[in-house]
């Protein structure tokens, strides 16, 4: 049987919130690829995320349909993981390429780029109650990240994620007629799409997306972009 942690990464301050996240820590357990989309979708999480070699930080991103080259509360929550474990990364390794890792705090921070994130397009709103009123999902297709200032000055955003999602059959996993049973329809914490966001805007954001979830973000000169956050271990 493998042995998977669930964890929930990007809690807000008071610790509630983030977005589920599991983590096969024996990557070599699941060691094909349609085992290991079959897990993914099993589990249902957004993503599921498999270290293949921990002396090299080297791993494998899936949700429920495909695998990702670069996604940020699964690299994270597994930088976290390792951590508490005593073994804190100084480098992950995903199919995009290095990722840095260091910790603040309760913090964790990976560091990305913005040509890494695939697929997703940003939105403003005028106001955060306009966000707050989307349904979900939103009308159209591809990947939402709808977004709006709650505090401009401060950079803080509110913001909502909808994968909006055509799985490898064609068939819609983002809710509505007909799609398929325990389809992500909107996504509680995007560090992807948080990166996209940070590097359009130019800044440091607080975006407080989904129910209570935080998302930190930082730009740097050189392009890449931090993201980090809280992680809790779910209690089985």
């Amino acid at each position: 049987m493998t042995d998977i942690e669930v964890l929930r990464v990007f809690c807000g301050p008071d610790g509630v919130a983030g977005n589920a996240l599991g983590v096969v820590r024996d990557g070599a357990a699941v060691p094909g690829d349609a085992e290991r989309a079959a897990l993914a979708a099993q589990l249902g999480f957004s993503e599921t995320v498999f270290l293949d070699d921990a002396a090299r930080g080297t791993v494998d991103i899936r949700t429920p349909g495909v695998p990702l080259p670069f996604a940020g509360h699964p690299l994270v929550g597994l930088a976290w993981l390792l951590r508490s474990l005593g073994r804190p990364p100084r480098v992950l390794r995903p199919p995009a390429g290095e990722v840095e890792v260091r910790f603040e705090g309760d913090v964790t921070w990976v560091r990305g780029r913005a040509e890494w994130v695939a697929s997703r397009r940003t939105a403003r709103y005028a106001s955060a109650a306009e966000v707050d009123a989307l349904p979900a999902p939103p009308p159209g297709e591809g990947w939402l990240y709808a977004w709006a200032w709650q505090d401009e000055s401060a950079g803080v955003v509110r913001a909502r994620g909808f994968p909006r999602r055509i799985d490898e059959r064609g068939v819609s996993l983002s809710g509505g007629a007909g799609a398929r049973t325990g389809a992500i329809v909107e996504d509680e914490a995007t560090g992807a799409a948080a990166v996209l966001l940070t590097h359009e805007l130019g800044r440091p954001l607080d975006i407080r997306q989904g129910v209570g979830s935080q998302i930190l973000t930082r730009p740097y000169p050189d392009g890449t972009v931090e993201v980090g956050g809280r992680v809790r271990r779910e209690v089985p």
